[in-house]
Protein backbone atom coordinates (compact mmCIF):
# COMPACT_ATOMS: atom_id res chain seq x y z
CA UNK A 1 0.00 0.00 0.00
CA UNK A 2 1.33 3.42 -0.94
CA UNK A 3 -0.08 6.96 -0.99
CA UNK A 4 -0.74 6.37 -4.70
CA UNK A 5 -3.46 3.85 -3.68
CA UNK A 6 -5.61 6.60 -2.14
CA UNK A 7 -8.03 6.93 -5.08
CA UNK A 8 -8.53 3.15 -5.19
CA UNK A 9 -9.04 2.80 -1.42
CA UNK A 10 -11.60 5.59 -0.99
CA UNK A 11 -14.38 3.52 -2.64
CA UNK A 12 -13.47 0.60 -0.35
CA UNK A 13 -13.09 2.31 3.01
CA UNK A 14 -15.56 5.19 2.56
CA UNK A 15 -18.42 2.97 1.38
CA UNK A 16 -21.00 3.16 4.15
CA UNK A 17 -22.64 -0.11 3.15
CA UNK A 18 -19.43 -2.14 3.06
CA UNK A 19 -18.09 -0.57 6.25
CA UNK A 20 -21.36 -0.69 8.20
CA UNK A 21 -19.84 -3.22 10.63
CA UNK A 22 -16.76 -1.08 11.24
CA UNK A 23 -16.70 1.13 14.36
CA UNK A 24 -16.63 4.33 12.27
CA UNK A 25 -16.95 5.61 8.72
CA UNK A 26 -14.03 6.83 6.65
CA UNK A 27 -13.69 10.22 5.04
CA UNK A 28 -10.73 11.20 2.85
CA UNK A 29 -8.58 12.20 5.83
CA UNK A 30 -9.16 8.83 7.53
CA UNK A 31 -8.26 7.00 4.30
CA UNK A 32 -4.99 8.97 4.09
CA UNK A 33 -4.27 8.19 7.75
CA UNK A 34 -5.10 4.51 7.13
CA UNK A 35 -2.50 4.34 4.37
CA UNK A 36 0.09 6.20 6.47
CA UNK A 37 -0.55 3.95 9.48
CA UNK A 38 0.00 0.84 7.39
CA UNK A 39 3.20 2.23 5.90
CA UNK A 40 4.38 2.84 9.47
CA UNK A 41 3.41 -0.73 10.40
CA UNK A 42 5.60 -2.06 7.56
CA UNK A 43 8.54 -0.16 9.04
CA UNK A 44 7.84 -0.97 12.68
CA UNK A 45 6.36 -4.50 12.55
CA UNK A 46 7.50 -5.78 9.15
CA UNK A 47 3.86 -6.20 8.06
CA UNK A 48 0.51 -4.44 7.90
CA UNK A 49 -2.45 -4.33 5.58
CA UNK A 50 -1.36 -4.64 1.95
CA UNK A 51 -3.21 -3.55 -1.18
CA UNK A 52 -5.30 -6.33 -2.76
CA UNK A 53 -4.75 -6.16 -6.52
CA UNK A 54 -6.36 -8.06 -9.35
CA UNK A 55 -3.83 -10.38 -10.97
CA UNK A 56 -4.97 -9.61 -14.52
CA UNK A 57 -4.47 -5.84 -14.41
CA UNK A 58 -3.10 -4.75 -11.02
CA UNK A 59 -6.27 -2.82 -10.10
CA UNK A 60 -6.46 -2.20 -6.33
CA UNK A 61 -9.78 -3.54 -5.03
CA UNK A 62 -9.16 -3.55 -1.29
CA UNK A 63 -6.71 -4.37 1.45
CA UNK A 64 -5.76 -7.42 3.45
CA UNK A 65 -2.95 -8.19 5.81
CA UNK A 66 -1.65 -8.82 9.26
CA UNK A 67 -1.79 -6.20 12.03
CA UNK A 68 -1.31 -6.27 15.76
CA UNK A 69 -4.65 -5.62 17.47
CA UNK A 70 -5.74 -5.53 21.08
CA UNK A 71 -7.98 -8.54 21.64
CA UNK A 72 -9.26 -9.09 25.17
CA UNK A 73 -6.48 -6.86 26.48
CA UNK A 74 -3.62 -8.60 24.62
CA UNK A 75 -1.76 -7.42 21.52
CA UNK A 76 -2.29 -10.25 19.02
CA UNK A 77 -1.78 -10.80 15.25
CA UNK A 78 -5.00 -10.27 13.34
CA UNK A 79 -5.81 -10.94 9.70
CA UNK A 80 -8.02 -8.15 8.38
CA UNK A 81 -9.60 -7.60 4.98
CA UNK A 82 -11.75 -5.09 3.11
CA UNK A 83 -12.85 -5.59 -0.50
CA UNK A 84 -14.62 -2.99 -2.65
CA UNK A 85 -18.36 -3.69 -2.75
CA UNK A 86 -18.59 -4.43 -6.50
CA UNK A 87 -15.83 -7.06 -6.12
CA UNK A 88 -17.25 -8.82 -3.06
CA UNK A 89 -18.58 -12.39 -3.29
CA UNK A 90 -15.90 -13.39 -5.80
CA UNK A 91 -13.52 -15.11 -3.38
CA UNK A 92 -10.99 -12.27 -3.26
CA UNK A 93 -11.15 -11.85 0.54
CA UNK A 94 -10.74 -15.59 1.02
CA UNK A 95 -7.81 -15.78 -1.40
CA UNK A 96 -6.09 -12.76 0.15
CA UNK A 97 -6.73 -13.88 3.75
CA UNK A 98 -5.39 -17.38 3.01
CA UNK A 99 -2.26 -15.84 1.46
CA UNK A 100 -1.77 -13.67 4.57
CA UNK A 101 -2.29 -16.71 6.83
CA UNK A 102 0.34 -18.64 4.87
CA UNK A 103 2.73 -15.68 4.90
CA UNK A 104 2.31 -15.26 8.67
CA UNK A 105 2.93 -18.97 9.31
CA UNK A 106 6.16 -18.79 7.28
CA UNK A 107 7.40 -15.41 8.48
CA UNK A 108 6.32 -15.05 12.12
CA UNK A 109 6.46 -17.25 15.18
CA UNK A 110 2.94 -16.33 16.30
CA UNK A 111 1.31 -19.36 17.94
CA UNK A 112 -2.10 -18.26 16.63
CA UNK A 113 -3.68 -15.84 14.17
CA UNK A 114 -6.95 -14.06 14.82
CA UNK A 115 -9.77 -12.37 12.93
CA UNK A 116 -12.03 -9.95 14.79
CA UNK A 117 -15.20 -8.27 13.68
CA UNK A 118 -18.52 -7.00 14.90
CA UNK A 119 -20.65 -10.01 15.84
CA UNK A 120 -23.18 -9.12 13.13
CA UNK A 121 -20.60 -9.25 10.30
CA UNK A 122 -21.53 -12.68 8.98
CA UNK A 123 -19.58 -12.26 5.72
CA UNK A 124 -16.31 -11.62 7.57
CA UNK A 125 -16.97 -14.52 9.93
CA UNK A 126 -17.55 -16.82 6.93
CA UNK A 127 -14.33 -15.58 5.30
CA UNK A 128 -12.36 -16.37 8.47
CA UNK A 129 -13.93 -19.83 8.65
CA UNK A 130 -13.18 -20.44 4.97
CA UNK A 131 -9.44 -20.22 5.66
CA UNK A 132 -9.58 -22.64 8.59
CA UNK A 133 -10.29 -20.31 11.47
CA UNK A 134 -12.63 -21.41 14.21
CA UNK A 135 -14.80 -19.55 16.71
CA UNK A 136 -12.76 -18.50 19.72
CA UNK A 137 -15.00 -16.15 21.68
CA UNK A 138 -17.25 -13.12 21.71
CA UNK A 139 -16.80 -10.32 24.19
CA UNK A 140 -18.42 -6.97 24.85
CA UNK A 141 -16.46 -3.93 23.72
CA UNK A 142 -17.08 -0.25 23.23
CA UNK A 143 -16.38 -0.13 19.47
CA UNK A 144 -18.52 -3.06 18.29
CA UNK A 145 -20.96 -3.64 21.10
CA UNK A 146 -19.80 -7.25 20.91
CA UNK A 147 -16.72 -8.49 19.06
CA UNK A 148 -16.56 -11.92 17.43
CA UNK A 149 -13.10 -13.55 17.46
CA UNK A 150 -12.00 -16.40 15.21
CA UNK A 151 -8.64 -18.14 15.66
CA UNK A 152 -6.23 -20.25 13.63
CA UNK A 153 -3.73 -22.03 15.87
CA UNK A 154 -0.34 -22.92 14.45
CA UNK A 155 -0.66 -26.47 15.81
CA UNK A 156 -3.81 -26.91 13.69
CA UNK A 157 -1.97 -26.13 10.44
CA UNK A 158 -3.64 -27.16 7.26
CA UNK A 159 -1.91 -28.06 4.03
CA UNK A 160 -0.43 -25.03 2.33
Amino acid sequence: MTPDDFDALVPVLADRHSMRHYPYFFDEERVRNWIARNIERYRKDGFGLWAVCLKENGEVIGDCGLTLQTIRGKLLPEIGYHIRRDRQRNGYAKEAAAAVRNWALRNTDAPALYACCKYTNEASIRTAESIGMRFDCEYPDEANGRTHVSVFRRDERIGM
